[in-house]
């Protein structure tokens, strides 16, 4: 069975597509910082039949990354990286001038430096797997919406990093997934106050995902919108 690491599973897209992939046979390792969301999910992946590492933390913790990883290793190695776990920063979302700059470097160890750190540890494994890897992108990587430079700095960082570590390993499939917006908690703290129930559901976005996995395209930077369309 095929084993995929999802980061930030316990809620949102990453639990999406947690359950998607068990009802398809995958082996899961999954991670949290909520110890209740976490397990919750782990009681729905397990009564699916699914093989399943629930291993709790925070991704910016070095030995939480090298947990995750023994964690795929001990269920057969690592065919699919997800680093779907995001930091939005300070909510309401302060503008630049005002921007605190110890908040931002946290947000940078969460959507940047993390990712990285867990590719790291986990390329031997992908190497030998010939995996995929997504990290989750966003529009606010490449639009300048005012109140999003601390997030969309970040995520344009990532699609950079991420872009060049598909060049240097030409034998993975590396892909930046742009979902566009979704009813998510994370979004909801990006509006505070403000009705998003006209935002797609995360289970409506992981399909598109799942087309691009199995359509072994090239690595690069792909919108869910456009996607839905090809």
């Amino acid at each position: 069975m095929p084993v995929a690491i999802i980061t930030g599973a316990s809620r949102g897209f990453g639990r999406a597509l947690a359950i998607d992939l068990a009802k398809d046979g995958w082996s899961l390792v999954i991670d949290g910082r909520r110890m209740g969301p976490l397990e919750e999910i782990d009681g729905v992946l397990c009564s699916l039949g699914a093989l399943v590492r629930s291993v709790s933390g925070d991704v910016t913790d070095p030995d939480h990354r090298v947990e995750i990883v023994n964690a795929a290793e001990s269920l057969g190695g690592v065919d699919l990286l997800v680093n779907n776990a995001s930091s939005l920063g300070p909510s309401p979302l302060p503008t630049l001038d005002h921007y605190p700059l110890e908040a931002l470097r946290g947000v940078y160890e969460v959507n940047v430096i993390a990712p990285l750190a867990l590719l790291q540890l986990a390329l031997p494994a992908l190497r030998r797997s010939k995996g995929k890897v997504v990290s989750m992108s966003s529009d606010a990587a490449v639009e300048a919406y005012e109140g999003w430079g601390g997030y969309g700095s970040s995520k344009a960082a990532l699609d950079q990093l991420h872009s060049v570590f598909a060049n240097e390993q030409p034998d993975l499939r590396v892909y930046q997934f742009d979902p566009g917006d979704m009813r998510t908690e994370m979004h909801q703290d990006a509006f505070p106050g403000e009705d998003i129930s006209d935002r797609p559901e995360p289970e409506s976005v992981v399909p598109v995902l799942r087309r691009l996995l199995a359509s072994n395209r090239p690595s690069g930077r792909y919108l869910a919108s456009q996607w839905r369309q090809s």
